[in-house]
């Protein structure tokens, strides 16, 4: 039975297992952390015939001096870089190294998927498409870096319709061989450059998904997209909310806004208000989804009727409360500085801004620049704190204070909103999650129960 050896044990990496182990491979899985959750996962997994060595940084030298066989194949998980010595040595070795995705593209290609890319607004883009879909009678489950690992849908989902999956870099970096019938491009501005190195590779990982796709759909109102790779898809559909006009030159296939209505074909498809999120970006991931939905031949009414009761998505923008007449606000999903910046315009000032975690290479000129305009406060958390301090001191903003954890924060947060006259608490982290939580998710859920406490 040939062996093959997934490295990582989030829940890609458990699905993956699984979905292989069904297959009949013998299965073998490492993780490089040992925490009391994972020996619980270690147990589950190892009663179901998976080996599991916690511990371990995948070495090909050292794997037989923990009784781990020399595998077929390796499987990795998204946080798992491409580009890193012990894979480089394997691949060297004659061995193949595939992403998770590729596991649950070879069990589903047979179905029509659709896949949504860029920096920022996949998730919110792939929950409204898949909204849409599900409002059409599809079983059309969101999956990807949203909700469930693609592994964990392969695993469970034999009457699927759909596969609406949200993909991202790290997903790409292994060049999965997906041929999704949509691919959707949010948004371009460099973030990952720690893991891709550089602007140009972090493009050509996301630009993989495109090359392959039946119909690429991209928005037209992102300056590298519309700048840089307008002339690259001359099969693609492109999107803008400021009209015909403002399509990229050149381009025939388009579907904008104009007079309060989505367009297209010179003919009125939805109407905007029917959309119940603000800001000029969460219009953007609208349109995409809408001219996804469009082209799979979902009826208006359909369309109209599933955007009018979606109201957003867990960790992007997301209301918690109103306490002292102050308005929560949980902006987890905000990773990078442009996503942080939008969360800022969004909110209403003056706003007590909780930063920080595990910092990102970008450019946070904007987003000083707002913290400037609308921030009263900002209480800086997590590894990121010491820079972001030398960061506000350099532009002149003093109003600020390292509280190392959300827990400290919150409170501050607290004392502070019963002092003066604040309008919005908003926690957009600008930084990846991994100094102090698993995921974005667990560190919205840490924020989420410490604002109901109040």
């Amino acid at each position: 039975m040939p062996t093959v050896h997934v490295i990582g044990l989030g829940r890609s990496g458990i699905a993956a297992a699984r979905l292989l182990k069904r297959q009949g491979w013998q299965v073998e899985v490492s993780d490089a952390r040992q925490t009391p959750a994972l020996q619980s996962q270690q147990q589950l997994l190892e009663a179901e015939g998976i080996r599991v060595c916690l511990n371990y940084r995948f070495d090909l030298d050292t794997l037989t001096t923990l009784g781990l066989q020399r595998p077929s194949e390796i499987v990795i998980s998204p946080g798992v870089p491409w580009h890193s010595p012990s894979l480089v040595a394997a691949r060297q070795a004659g061995i193949p190294v595939r992403g998770e995705v590729e596991i649950a593209w070879n069990t589903l290609a047979h179905l029509p998927w659709v896949c949504i890319t860029g920096t920022n607004g996949k998730t919110t883009t792939t929950a409204l498409t898949a909204a849409i879909f599900q409002a059409a009678g599809y079983n059309a489950p969101a999956c990807g870096n949203i909700g469930n690992s693609i592994c964990e849908v392969a695993l469970t989902g034999s009457d699927l319709d759909w596969v609406i999956a949200e993909i991202s870099s790290y997903q790409l970096e292994s060049l999965p061989p997906l041929a999704p019938k949509f691919a959707l491009w949010t948004t371009l501005t460099p973030d990952h450059l720690e893991r891709h190195g550089t602007l140009d590779a972090y493009v050509e990982a996301k630009a993989h998904l495109i090359n392959s796709a039946h119909q690429p759909i991209l928005n037209g109102d992102d300056p590298y997209l519309r700048t840089h790779l307008r002339d690259r898809w001359p099969q693609a559909w492109w999107t803008s909310i400021h009209g015909a006009a403002a399509l990229p030159k050149g381009i025939e296939q388009g579907i904008y806004i104009e007079a309060g209505q989505v367009w297209v074909k010179e003919q009125p498809l939805v109407p905007v208000s029917l959309l119940k999120m603000p800001g000029q970006h969460n219009q953007q991931n609208f349109l995409l989804a809408v001219a996804a939905a469009y082209l799979a031949g979902i009826p208006a009414l359909t369309i109209a009727n599933a955007v009018a009761n979606f109201s957003g998505v867990p960790h992007r923008l997301e209301p918690i409360c109103t306490w002292r007449h102050v308005q929560w606000i949980n902006d987890s999903k905000a990773t990078n500085y442009d996503a942080a910046a939008i969360g800022l315009t969004s909110v209403t000032a003056p706003v007590v801004l909780i930063a920080g975690g595990q910092p990102k290479a970008g450019d946070d000129q904007e987003w000083l620049s707002l913290i400037q305009q609308k921030a009263a406060w900002v209480l800086l958390i997590g590894e990121a704190a010491p820079q972001f301090a030398n960061r506000l001191e350099a532009i002149g903003f003093t109003n600020y204070e390292i509280m190392e954890t959300l827990d400290r924060a919150v409170a501050v947060a607290a004392d502070l909103v019963t002092e003066y006259p604040i309008k919005t608490v908003l926690f957009s982290p600008a930084c990846a999650s991994f100094d102090q939580y698993q995921n974005f998710e667990e560190r919205g859920e840490h924020f989420r129960q410490l604002c109901l406490e109040l």
